[in-house]
């Protein structure tokens, strides 16, 4: 489909550029760019319209509805996944997010997951996997008469793994792992993180029953069970495994938590299986096989600032209609991808296309907030997040329904739960989910999936280090409002984050703009819980802490997360990892300076060693990275005992220190360079 003359350009900010350049737009074998802005989304656009040509009941042309798909993207008011946007109208044409595997109890099983998780990461995907099926370790292996290792030790093989796979060329494979509660090598699970920089390529969960929450209640025991057996195999009192897990997300954020029956009573395709995990992020539960493609709606992109005198308060501030007629064509868009796109394996082409899952989403919520002038940590903010979930949830069902009168249901409805429901056909097993959208919302300019904004200005560490600076520009306008706009003072919230402790400035102002460590956590459960009640799948959520906080208050989140009905939880208490992807001025730990911290040294690190010519002879030089960074380097020249074999020793040694305790490479040549003797 060619490009129309009079397509307007997207406005694009300075960070949303970085972003597209490095990770997004197509490159010659050169590594230049050979698209724009423009040029990406028309890609994307025409290459999903395209197979609007395949349905004769249409009401759509390809060609108007391609300029729709453009326009909805390029005013930031609805984006598709990463993969989407990489892979559209390219050879690969891979353009789902999340995926999930099955990992079998046999050596041929394990390692067939190893290979399938290889060929998702190459082609940008991200895989969640079980491991709730291994038998535990030192269990008798009856093939070979030999003792299993356990879940754990190969967990380590696949995080290995993922280290030699950049996903699409440009960012590193993400995994999740989750074992049930109840399998017998669930303690060895729950510290497997407890060094940091163990099992870098994966987020953790543990799969939560209903019957081990009752145990913790009762302070009962509960049954650990052999997979391979079926059979009881040991027990444990609940509440101290309870507390460990409260532990360890306390020490460093992992491992996070699912509630599994709660995730199966949702499952609109029993009768294809239980669902044993999600993708990387948790929000997407999926069957094994399975896969989905997310999209997310910008809801600051809907502030109607003309509607706040609408008769009916619910109806104030937001454009309702507008809203409706992007869930359309956003359904509609998402339904498309599962047609265009390319999968690595025919068996999960075969089960994708089966169930049609979508995963709509939102994005800006935090935004929205403050350009209603409504604190995110309070009732009104809550009652709004449920009506909006509520409309996204009914007007995508409606959507849906309208393309299967067009298309046809997805082949196994009439085997799920909707016909018992009494739900018409739908075009997708699921329609809703809400993803974290983290390089989304860089491009789109707004607030991350429905977290409250992380700080009012900040610096994001993203792709290989690379750091972006922000100021919310609704804090901005609103300084100037009461022309309090001043460098200055920006300066100031960067350093802080926040400005609560700023007293010179509007109680009002102070009680709109909270960010994330402002909120209290149970007002962060309450805002999950309200997306939750609407989404079909699941709500990708954090709730972030203080530094301060305690383990009783880790505690008090998870058995809220479990009574108001959220499907998983994650926490995160802030400096409790040496890096974390958001920083301000004022994260280090109270009444402390700022050190570094030394990473320790992962059992496996990759690299590459080069000869290199110098004055004194050659050099041998090797180089090991870890998450694609240098992490320690190791020079040889000459013969040992010599003192300049010695002084080559000593520098790697310092460098390698310098490298591990997070300095950047420039920063490590700017000091070295020039340097002679």
């Amino acid at each position: 489909m060619n490009k129309p003359l009079n397509l307007a350009a997207p406005v694009i900010n300075p960070n949303a550029e970085k972003v597209l350049a490095k990770r997004y737009y197509r490159k010659d074998e050169n590594g230049e760019c050979t698209e724009d802005a423009a040029g990406l989304f028309w890609r994307v656009a025409s290459a999903i319209a395209a197979r609007e040509a395949q349905y004769e009941a249409s009401p759509w042309k390809p060609e108007a509805l391609a300029r729709a798909f453009y326009e909805m993207m390029t005013d930031w008011r609805f984006l598709p996944n990463s993969p989407t946007l990489m892979n559209a109208g390219s050879e690969l044409g891979q353009l789902s997010a999340c995926f999930v595997l099955p990992v079998g109890d046999s050596i041929e099983e394990i390692f067939d997951a190893v290979k399938f998780a290889a060929m998702i990461h190459k082609s940008g995907g991200g895989t969640g996997f079980s491991f709730s099926r291994l038998r535990p370790k030192n269990a008798r292996v009856g093939s070979t008469g030999g003792v299993a290792s356990g879940p754990v030790s190969f967990l380590r093989i696949f995080n290995t793994a993922t280290e030699q796979i950049k996903q699409g060329g440009t960012r590193r494979g993400a995994n999740m792992g989750i074992l049930r509660v109840d399998h017998p090598d669930i303690l060895e699970f729950i510290r497997a993180k407890e060094q940091e920089g163990e099992f870098n390529n994966f987020n953790l969960s543990v799969g939560i029953t209903e019957a081990f929450m009752k145990a913790v209640e009762a302070d009962g025991d509960f049954a650990l069970i052999n997979p391979a057996s079926g059979k009881e195999q040991g027990r444990l009192k609940a509440r101290d495994v309870f507390e460990l897990l409260v532990d360890k997300a306390w020490q460093s954020g992992d491992p996070g938590i699912i509630f599994l029956d709660r995730i199966n009573r949702d499952n609109p395709t029993p009768d294809q299986g239980e669902i044993e995990s999600t993708n990387p992020c948790g929000e997407q539960p999926l069957l094994p096989y399975e896969a989905c493609n997310l999209g997310s709606i910008n809801l600051s992109r809907f502030y109607a600032p003309g509607h706040l005198e609408a008769p009916n308060p619910a109806d104030r501030g937001i454009d309702w209609a507008g809203l409706e007629r992007t869930i359309g064509l956003a359904v509609r868009f998402l339904d498309n991808v599962v047609d265009a796109s390319r999968f690595p394996l025919d068996r999960i082409r075969d089960q994708v296309r089966r169930n049609r899952k979508i995963g709509l989403g939102v994005m800006g919520w935090a935004d929205l907030l403050y350009q209603l002038r409504i604190p995110y940590d309070s009732a009104e903010a809550v009652a709004l997040a449920e009506r909006v979930m509520d409309f996204i949830e009914t007007r995508g069902r409606a959507a849906s329904m309208q393309l299967a009168d067009e298309r046809g249901p997805f082949p196994a409805y009439e085997t799920s739960v909707y016909p018992s429901k009494g739900i018409p056909p739908l075009r997708n097993a699921t329609i809703t989910t809400i993803a974290p959208t983290g390089t989304l919302s860089i491009i789109a300019g707004c607030s991350s999936g429905v977290e409250p904004l992380f700080a009012l200005s900040f610096a994001r560490n993203v792709m290989d280090g690379e750091r972006l600076v922000e100021v919310n520009p609704h804090f901005e306008d609103a300084l100037r409002d009461i022309d309090q706009y001043s460098q200055q003072l920006l300066e100031a919230v960067a350093e802080l984050g926040s400005i609560q402790s700023m007293d010179h400035l509007p109680e009002e102002l102070r009680r709109i703009f909270v960010t994330a460590m402002d909120i209290a956590p149970e007002w962060h459960l309450r805002m999950q819980a309200a997306f939750q009640r609407h989404t079909d799948n699941a709500v990708s959520k954090t709730v972030n802490l203080p530094h301060s906080a305690t383990r009783e208050d880790i505690s008090s989140i998870y058995w809220m997360a479990y009574e108001e009905g959220c499907k998983g939880v994650t926490v995160y208490r802030d400096g409790c990892k040496s890096t974390q992807v958001l920083t301000t001025g004022g994260t280090s730990k109270p009444s402390e300076e700022p050190q570094a911290r030394v990473r320790k040294r992962p059992d496996f690190v990759t690299g590459f060693t080069q000869k290199v010519q110098t004055g004194l002879g050659g050099m041998y030089l090797t180089v090991n990275e870890v998450d694609g960074k240098p992490f320690e380097i190791f020079a040889t020249i000459g013969k040992s005992g010599h003192s300049v074999t010695a002084k080559a020793e000593a520098i790697g040694r310092l460098v390698s220190l310098a490298f591990r305790s997070g300095i950047d490479v420039a920063d490590v040549v700017g000091q070295l360079k020039g340097i002679g003797g």
